[in-house]
């Protein structure tokens, strides 16, 4: 027997027609010498009908006592169905197989979950179960979307003039990232690779070499700690381009995206994607990734509360902190009970509590503020929130980092309550301008926001070893729905940037030589400028399908404490190939 076509493809023009299917048993009823079986394949189920009267014996009794599951073989005649078992919501609805013979190609044992969307099951036993998993109608079709979007990006790519180059898996560690997962080798003792936490470096390198335009659908792998939107090993698509501006990476990064939600979900975009600046995403949103689906801005009220009545606010101010208020319209009517779960969720964020003002509809004010605060400044707080009657204001007064954490999840779990985030509005946003340093207090120095390569604005290239504080980088984030998707940047291509940019860092020249001299030396021999970005595809697929989890659309996934349920990875190995790679674990 040989298969001709898939269980969910036949339709009412395959009438009359001797077809061959194969897939696995998705349930069965056995009326008494008529046997229906649904059959199901990857693209979808087939109804198939099992007559005593058209079947030798032996097939017969094998439909009788076939399982759920179990993976079968059957020939027979497309016909359409009776009008009383028509069914309208399956695509094969109108048609089914008349079976003149079955094989049963594996019998399933009994299962640990049911193979369909509509029965929860908890996630460990899927990821334990994960080939089962996998059968299930929504994880089909998750990875067959996935597909398609990473076929439409590299389709898009191949016609921009981009070249797909594949780089190293095993390369060397360097500093200023996340921790590396290292692999020990074994004819170069006591030295290890480095798995890449993105092809950074070797693209760079393609610039130089004149490739011009690169891309990769690209493995990478981070040893941090994982969310719903993390993975230790994840695919990210990588770009880089020469003799171009960051300008026209934005233009470029604009046209792949409206590219692809037009190709997969027939999404277009009419208006540019907005734009905002680092500074301006953490005054108004309280974060770098802004959620852009809806309003409710913060609110800088400090020169109101410096000289204010309250002295919570006062003392905060003068302790050099900020008051920032955010204005939920319409949100008068909130009950005790939910303002009390917010002022416990400010409290979880690192917030002291959380001030607020119910402004009634008939505009009368509904506050602990109105014992401290005057008239006047009462006005002046409202005013510059645009507090109208109905509205609820709510303020926090901290240090300015704790003011823009607080408020910007606030801001995220009050739109969750007011049901702003459908998740099939899709905002887009690059983030602009973001600082060239971070201080690290961990390692007592600055460090990179993004990177040692990315290039400063040429105004700002004077600040590096004396004012690094000062720098804004050429640097971008693709963020929607408030997640962030990817980052790029322009690259440093002139020595004497680069040189000034690891001393900004703090590198001594032993460190630079040992980390990246392969890299500057390679810089030495004509560097175009050039810039890039990369995107997780994985976490792109995610929003695209509405889901919550990375989980769902890859198809072999690891737990949240990055082990494989189904491989019982990662485990021991056996002691002979640890001594031949000198490794020891204290065992011998």
């Amino acid at each position: 027997m040989k298969r001709t076509g898939y269980c969910g493809l036949y339709r009412e023009k395959d009438v009359g027609k001797t077809e061959t299917v194969m897939g696995w048993v998705q349930t069965k009823r056995d009326m008494g010498g008529v046997v229906f079986i649904d059959l199901r394949d990857r693209e979808g189920i087939l109804q198939v009908v099992f007559d005593i009267a058209n079947l030798t014996e032996e097939d017969f009794a094998t439909a009788e006592t076939l399982k759920n599951e179990s993976v079968v073989a059957v020939s027979g005649l497309i016909r359409l169905r009776d009008e009383e078992t028509l069914n309208p919501k399956l695509a094969t609805g109108l048609v089914e197989l008349k079976a003149t013979q079955v094989q049963l190609l594996s019998e399933a044992h009994p299962l640990p979950f049911a193979i369909e969307d509509q029965t929860p099951v908890r996630e460990e036993l899927r990821l334990k179960y994960r080939f089962l998993d996998i059968r299930r109608p929504q994880m089909l079709r998750n990875l067959r979307f996935r597909h398609q979007v990473q076929k439409a990006v590299q389709d898009y790519l191949d016609g921009d003039g981009f070249l797909a180059v594949e780089t190293p898996l095993l390369t060397k560690s360097t500093p200023e990232g996340a921790r590396d997962y290292l692999v020990p080798s074994r004819v170069h003792e006591s030295c290890f690779y480095a798995l890449p936490q993105s092809p950074q470096i070797f693209k760079q390198l393609l610039m130089v070499g004149g490739v011009d335009k690169y891309y990769q659908v690209a493995r990478c792998f981070r040893d941090e700690d994982l969310r719903a939107d993390r993975q230790p090993e994840f695919t990210q698509v990588d770009m880089e381009m020469s003799f171009v501006e960051q300008e026209d990476i934005l233009q470029h990064l604009e046209r792949l995206f409206k590219h692809l939600f037009e190709q997969t979900l027939g999404i277009c975009f009419d208006e540019p994607f907005l734009r905002i600046t680092w500074q301006h995403a953490m005054d108004v949103y309280g974060t770098d990734k802004p959620d852009i689906r809806f309003g409710l801005p913060i609110v800088d009220v400090s020169d109101i509360a410096s000289s204010c009545g309250f002295s919570v606010f006062r003392n905060v101010m003068e302790a050099g902190g900020a008051v920032r208020a955010i204005n939920v319209k319409g949100g008068a009517d909130f009950t005790r009970t939910v303002i009390e779960e917010l002022t416990q969720k400010a409290v979880s964020y690192g917030a002291k509590g959380m001030a607020w003002i119910a402004v009634k509809p008939d505009g009368e004010l509904y506050s602990i503020l109105t014992k401290y605060l005057t008239a006047e400044e009462m006005d002046a707080i409202l005013k510059a929130v645009d507090a109208k009657p109905g509205d609820f204001v709510l303020f926090c007064a901290d240090q300015l980092d704790t003011v823009r954490r607080t408020l910007g999840a606030l801001r995220i779990d009050i739109a969750e309550l007011l049901g702003l985030r459908r998740k099939d509005d899709f905002k887009f946003l690059f983030v602009t301008d973001f600082p060239q340093f971070e201080y690290s207090h961990e390692a007592g120095r600055y460090v990179a926001t993004h990177h040692p390569f990315t290039m400063p604005y040429p105004e700002d290239v004077q600040y590096l070893t004396d004012d690094p504080a000062r720098v804004r980088a050429q640097a971008y984030d693709v963020v929607l729905n408030g997640v962030e998707l990817g980052s790029g940047s322009m690259r440093i291509y002139q020595k004497e940037v680069q040189q000034k940019m690891f001393e900004a860092l703090g590198f001594t020249a032993e460190q630079i030589e040992d980390s990246f001299g392969f890299m500057v030396n390679a810089f030495q021999y004509g560097t175009p400028p050039h810039g890039g970005f990369a995107f997780g595809l994985d976490r792109l697929v995610m929003l695209m399908l509405g889901e919550d989890s990375l989980r769902q659309v890859i198809a072999f996934p690891k737990a949240k404490d990055a082990s494989c349920l189904m491989t019982n990875a990662p485990d021991e190995v056996d002691l002979a190939q640890l001594k031949v790679l000198g490794i020891t674990t204290g065992e011998w």
